[in-house]
């Protein structure tokens, strides 16, 4: 499968170009090679950049569109089932993949035989909430949240953010699947993977890490939304539901989340736990319309992209990712089966005849394509042959556990 040429090479040269001379017209100094997401939203080119994304949406199909929403989770393995997996999923044209555990040298083959695969640049993401360590066995380690010391900064926590940035950018990963917004409670599932039961902590630390990711131009992705910081069981394995009202939610859980919305970051990751107090279906949250679009992104404001935690989690037994995206995801991470859920996603975005379903299905891809011009995923990841010696090269005092050998 693949696009016309005029995406290809049309498209991608003129966004590319417009970009790089926007961030330049802003500046006076001399620019370095990659500029931040941050930097490239202050050069106030959105209109123009809207104006080739929706060029693009046009010439899609709807299996293409469908695909797009869609990041199925592989192993960092570089073994020839992995590498041919990887080959369908870009077939389909998904828009990413989810690196599950691996090592780094796979992770990095991966992300550039996606890259020279997809017909759109794909998104390549990771779990990194203390560092590459958490999915790469040969990658640098970093203290786990829980344990980070009290005295840690914002200033050395945006430090940590880049960087991991710089890591996964030598490896050719441009989204990490954190920081954890969850507030932990006593007895909570999440336990050390959170900063703790301090929700102004949680905020602080969780936004400074974002923002260090973002600066090194890798989108940060908080989780989990609404927050998973009072609940005692595994989504992985069971479904489950906090009972908590509206005014407990909105003071401890929702504080982080706003915080982060509030500082226009990337993307925040809707959890699978039921809030009856937010729906009374008690629908799982990644499901929920009244989670994704009433609160996160009506109430909130958000306006990054919405993406679901792993649907192949029985958590969300029973649910799809056309269920997902209907409540205003944009993403959906490791659907269970990914052929199975682009077909169910163009039966229900594109059989209705008003074309409202399809308007809507391009609303995600507006966002979703919209994040890829702004990281230049366009560029590819130059070789590497001291992958590893450069991976080690740095640390963040006071968090870097040890280097790998």
């Amino acid at each position: 499968m693949s696009l016309s040429s005029t995406f290809r090479y049309g498209a991608i040269v003129a966004l590319t170009m417009l970009v790089a001379a926007a961030c330049s017209e802003h500046s006076t100094k001399q620019q370095p090679a990659e500029r931040s997401i941050t930097e490239i939203i202050s050069a106030d080119i959105t209109d123009s950049i809207y104006h080739c994304v929706d060029s693009v949406i046009r010439g899609m199909t709807s299996e293409q569109k469908s695909a797009q929403c869609l990041l199925p989770a592989v192993y960092a393995k570089s073994d020839p089932y992995t590498l041919r997996k990887i080959k369908d999923y870009a077939e389909m044209g998904v828009g990413g993949i989810v690196l599950l555990k691996g090592d780094a040298k796979s992770a990095a083959l991966i992300a550039d035989s996606l890259n020279a695969w997809c017909p759109i640049p794909p998104f390549v993401a990771i779990d990194a909430e203390w560092g590459l360590a958490m999915r790469l066995e040969d990658a640098p380690e970093f203290k786990i949240n829980g344990r980070i010391p009290v005295k840690t900064d914002e200033n050395t926590m945006f430090d940590y953010g880049q960087e991991v940035a710089r890591e996964c950018r030598l490896l050719g990963i441009n989204m990490v699947l954190g920081p954890v917004l969850d507030v932990a409670q006593s007895e909570s599932y999440i336990g050390r993977r959170s900063f703790g039961p301090d929700k102004e902590r949680n905020a602080k630390l969780g936004v400074a890490y974002a923002r260090g990711l973002e600066s090194g131009n890798v989108i940060s992705v908080a989780k989990h939304f609404p927050g998973h910081g009072a609940v005692s069981g595994d989504t992985h394995r069971r479904k489950e539901m906090i009972s908590r009202s509206l005014q407990s939610l909105d003071s401890i859980d929702l504080y982080p989340f706003r915080n982060y919305a509030n500082q226009n970051l990337s993307a925040i990751m809707v959890g699978h736990i039921a809030f009856p107090a937010i729906d009374p279906e008690q629908r799982p949250a990644a499901v929920s319309k009244s989670v994704i679009t009433d609160l996160l992104r009506d109430d909130l404001g958000f306006s990054g992209l919405i993406i679901t935690d792993a649907m192949n989690m029985l958590g969300a037994e029973g649910m799809s990712a056309a269920d997902a995206i209907k409540a205003g995801a944009d993403i959906v991470l490791a659907p269970a089966t990914t052929e199975t859920e682009i077909k169910k996603i163009q039966s229900r975005f594109f059989s209705d005849t008003t074309n409202e379903d399809s308007a809507e299905i391009d609303s995600h891809l507006r966002r979703i394509l919209f994040r890829k011009y702004l990281l230049g995923v366009f560029q590819r990841r130059s070789d590497n042959s001291a992958l590893l010696e450069d991976l080690n090269s740095h640390s963040v005092e006071g968090l870097s556990v040890y280097k790998r050998p």
